[in-house]
């Protein structure tokens, strides 16, 4: 267990900026290598990625490309810090499976009305779907999304955020640089000129990284993020969306304002974990003993 706030795990007497700059160099360029590795696999695979097409062998590679982030961000952080990776899931060294439980019993409602309302408000475009893709894509989604959405959160929350919240003196200054630097990177790396999806991936990078502060782990922010992925695709494919246009599509006019609802849900989520923690502030393991 560990004596400090999530985000200053990696801290010690020296700042070690270039440790921690070529950690997140490490990261990204991991996701670049199993991206590209994956997109050829793909396309050997299938001639429709060649031609540009959203097929289940896209989704698998997309997803599985993101899903590496989880055991890479492990071994950049024991490589490089010397600190255990079972400390990324949270500052007592192992994943609260009842806080994620509880999480998940009250986030799942919230989102499936969240999706039907945004759905309604903003419908995607349709189009006609094979059986045998529409098996293969659910198959894929509820496999690898849940995977895809945790190693954003390993990379981002938690790598990514404790690499850079160590280099500072103090813990606020910390936190303040850690939210920024993440949460610029986190935003670039989904490459969007639309700016309703870049108030979502700024206000779902900065929310999940308050709340893995105040809660001490990843827990909350990963059902946060892998419930809107998953169960989001997952309508998608229910309503035969154009997945092309939905997922690789992300210049200015792809979305629309009902993109303030899921904002709306991880701020009031972020005020609820600030309530619940106001008496003890940002959790460390030594709540847990005292």
């Amino acid at each position: 267990m560990i004596d400090a706030e999530y985000h200053r795990v990696l801290a010690g007497e020296r700042r070690r900026v270039g440790r921690g700059i070529l950690a997140i160099l490490l990261l990204l360029g991991g996701l670049l290598v199993f991206s590209v590795v994956l997109s050829v696999v793909a396309t050997a695979l299938d001639d429709r990625v060649g031609d540009g097409l959203y097929t289940p062998l896209t989704h698998a590679a997309a997803m599985g490309s993101l899903a590496l982030l989880l055991p890479w961000s492990m071994v950049i952080q024991r490589w490089l810090y010397r600190v255990p990776a079972a400390s990324l899931h949270s500052v007592f060294s192992r994943f609260r499976f009842r806080l994620f439980g509880r999480a998940l019993l009250l986030v799942g409602p919230v989102w499936v009305t969240t999706l039907l309302v945004s759905d309604y408000l903003a419908p995607e475009p349709r189009v006609v779907w094979s059986e045998t893709d529409v098996l293969w894509m659910l198959t894929v989604t509820l496999l690898l999304t849940p995977l895809q959405a945790a190693g954003e959160e390993y990379g981002f929350r938690g790598l990514m955020f404790r690499a850079v919240g160590s280099w500072t003196r103090g813990s606020r200054t910390g936190l303040v640089l850690g939210l920024i630097v993440m949460t610029v990177a986190f935003t670039a790396s989904h490459a969007a000129s639309d700016v309703w999806l870049n108030l979502w991936y700024v206000v779902l990078a900065v929310g999940t990284g308050l709340i893995t502060w105040r809660t001490g782990g990843l827990e909350i922010a990963i059902v946060l993020h892998v419930l809107w992925n998953t169960l989001g695709f997952v309508f998608s494919i229910a309503m035969r969306s154009d997945l092309n246009s939905v997922v690789t599509d992300r210049s200015a006019g792809a979305a629309t304002a009902a993109t303030l609802i899921p904002c709306a849900v991880v701020l009031v989520t972020v005020a609820i974990v600030w309530y619940a923690t106001r008496r003890t502030g940002p959790i460390t393991a030594e709540d847990a003993r005292g």
